[in-house]
C-alpha cells in the first residue's frame, strides 16, 4: 500500500503567478551576473526556452533597461518576441523599439493582429511609426492607421478589424473552409452574419457550425445580435454592456449598422483592469505610472500637487482653530482634544458615501430614475449613523465622568459630552453632504468621480467638518456658562 507523504502548508500561501515572478526574477538576475559572458548568454537562452513568454515580459519590468533586449534576443520564435512584446510594459517596449531595427519590426507587425499592433505603436516615436507603415503591408498599414485614429478609451480602440463575418446565403461548409484557411484570426471572437449591403444581420454560435450538417445555409442557424456598440462608445459603456448581459464579444457597427469591428472578450478584461487600476489611483490621491528603476524625484513631482492641496487645507484649519483662541478657557479648551474623532468620524462616512455612489456610477446602476431616490437614502444612512454614533460617544463621554471641576474652570460633564456629541452629528452631516453630492458635481464637469474619494475632498471635509464642530462648540458652550 501506497503510504500519503504529510504535508505542511503555510498560512499565507502565495499566488502561483507571484511565486513564478518571484522565481524567474532571482533566476534572470543570477544570470546576469555571471562573470562570464558566454555563461551568462547560455542561461538566459535556457531560461527563456523554460519559462513562459509571458511570464518573462512581466519579470522583464525588474531588470535594468540595457539588459531587457538580451533577453528579448534570446526568446525562442517570433511569435514568443510577439507575446513578449505584448504583455511587457511601456518602458521595456520603449527600450526594445530603440534596439530592434526596421525590418525586425516589419517582420513582428506583419505577424500580429491589427488590435494588438495598435496598442504598440502607442509606445512608439511619431517619425518611427509612420517609417515602419510604410514597410509593412499597406493594407494592415490602413487598418493600424483607422483603428489609431480612434480615442484611447473607446470601443474603436479596443475592437479588431480581423474578424469573420459571412453572408447569409452561405453555407456552414463553405464558411467553414474559410475559417480553416485563416488560421491566424480567432475563432473565438464570434462568427457575424451580414446581408449584401454588409448590414449586420446576427451571429452564428460556435455549437451550432458543429452540431449542423455542412450544407446548412447561415441563415437557420443564426440568432439575432440584440447588443452592439459605435466606434464612439466609451469604454465605460462597452464594460456596463459585457457585464450586465454576460457575454463573449461585442460587435461594433458605424451609424449604417455595418459592422467594422468587434471587441473580444480578453480585450474587454483588459479594459477593465485599465480602469480599476485608474480609479483607485485617483482615489488615493495619484495617477502616476513608473516602474522600479524611475528616480525618486519623479515619483516625488508626480505625487506632490495631490500633497500640496492636503498641506494647504491643513493649514486653513489650523486658521480655522486660532480663530477660537479668544474664546479659549473652560470647555472650549477641552474640545479641542475631540479635533481628531469628529475629522476621523466625518472623514470615513463621506468616504462610504462616496464610495458607494462612485460603485453605483460605475457598474451602471445609478439612472435617471433612481437617482434620486438612491441619493436620499445615502443622505439618510449617513445622517442616522453621524446621530448613532453621535449619541453614543455623547453618553460615553458623560458616564466616564473626563471633565472635572477643578481641571478646567467648571465645565461639566453635561456641557462636554453635548458639544461632543452634537458635533459628531454636525461633522457626519457635512461628511455624508460632500460624499453624496460630489460624486455627481464632478461627473457633471467631466471629471472622474473617483477623484470625490481622493485628497482633495477629503481635505475640504475636514476643514467644514471641524467648522462646524468649533460653531456648535461655541454656541453650546454659551448656552452652559
Amino acid at each position: 500500500m501506497k503510504e500519503v507523504e504529510d504535508k505542511t502548508y503555510p498560512q499565507e500561501v502565495e499566488s502561483q503567478t507571484g511565486h513564478i515572478d518571484d522565481v524567474l526574477k532571482e533566476k534572470l538576475e543570477k544570470a546576469f551576473h555571471k562573470q562570464t559572458s558566454k555563461v551568462r548568454l547560455h542561461d538566459i537562452a535556457k531560461i527563456a526556452c523554460e519559462h513562459s513568454p509571458i511570464d518573462l515580459a512581466y519579470a522583464a519590468s525588474h531588470l535594468p533597461p540595457n539588459v531587457r533586449p538580451v533577453l528579448y534576443e534570446n526568446l525562442p520564435s517570433r511569435d514568443d518576441k510577439i507575446k513578449f512584446l505584448v504583455n511587457t510594459d511601456s518602458d521595456t517596449r520603449l527600450t526594445l523599439f530603440r534596439h530592434l531595427d526596421d525590418i525586425e519590426l516589419k517582420k513582428i507587425f506583419e505577424r500580429m493582429p491589427t488590435d494588438e499592433a495598435v496598442w504598440l505603436v502607442e509606445d512608439m516615436p511619431e517619425r518611427r511609426f509612420r517609417r515602419l507603415m510604410e514597410l509593412i503591408d499597406s493594407k494592415k498599414a490602413n487598418r493600424i492607421r483607422e483603428l489609431k485614429q480612434h480615442s484611447r478609451k473607446s470601443a474603436g480602440r479596443l475592437m479588431t478589424s480581423e474578424f469573420f463575418a459571412f453572408t447569409m446565403d452561405m453555407t456552414i461548409g463553405e464558411a467553414a473552409v474559410y475559417i480553416r484557411d485563416n488560421p491566424r484570426i480567432d475563432f473565438t471572437k464570434g462568427i457575424f452574419i451580414l446581408n449584401h449591403a454588409g448590414e449586420l444581420q446576427g451571429y452564428v454560435p460556435a455549437r451550432n457550425m458543429m452540431i449542423n450538417p455542412d450544407s446548412t445555409p447561415l441563415r437557420q442557424v443564426m440568432r439575432p445580435v440584440l447588443h452592439k456598440v459605435t466606434v464612439d462608445a466609451t469604454r465605460e459603456e462597452v464594460i456596463d454592456i459585457v457585464e450586465r448581459y454576460k457575454i463573449s464579444s461585442l460587435p461594433v457597427v458605424d451609424i449604417d449598422n455595418e459592422l467594422i469591428g468587434v471587441i473580444a472578450h480578453e480585450d474587454i478584461v483588459e479594459a477593465m483592469e485599465d480602469l480599476a487600476d485608474e480609479t483607485i489611483a485617483r482615489m488615493a490621491g495619484t495617477n502616476e505610472k513608473f516602474t522600479s528603476h524611475d528616480p525618486i524625484l519623479r515619483r516625488f513631482l508626480t505625487r506632490a500637487p495631490w500633497l500640496l492641496v492636503t498641506l494647504m487645507a491643513g493649514l486653513i484649519n489650523v486658521g480655522v482653530m486660532s480663530s477660537f483662541q479668544k474664546h479659549e478657557g473652560g470647555v472650549l479648551t477641552f474640545a479641542l482634544f475631540f479635533v481628531p474623532l469628529i475629522n476621523g468620524m466625518s472623514g470615513n462616512i463621506g468616504l462610504q458615501c462616496s464610495t458607494v455612489l462612485v460603485r453605483s456610477m460605475a457598474m451602471g446602476g445609478l439612472s435617471v430614475g433612481n437617482r434620486k431616490d438612491t441619493l436620499i437614502k445615502e443622505l439618510c444612512s449617513g445622517l442616522f449613523t453621524g446621530a448613532i454614533f453621535g449619541v453614543g460617544c455623547g453618553l460615553i463621554i458623560y458616564l466616564l465622568g473626563l471633565v472635572t471641576a477643578g481641571a478646567l474652570g467648571s465645565p461639566t460633564p453635561v456641557a462636554v459630552a453635548a458639544i461632543v456629541s452634537l458635533g459628531l452629528i454636525g461633522g457626519c452631516f457635512a461628511g455624508t453632504f460632500l460624499g453624496v453630492f460630489s460624486p455627481l458635481f464632478f461627473s457633471r464637469i467631466g471629471v472622474d468621480p473617483a477623484v470625490s474619494a481622493g485628497p482633495i475632498v477629503t481635505a475640504f471635509n475636514d476643514f467644514l467638518s471641524m467648522t462646524i464642530y468649533f460653531v456648535i462648540a461655541w454656541g453650546v458652550s454659551t448656552l452652559f456658562f
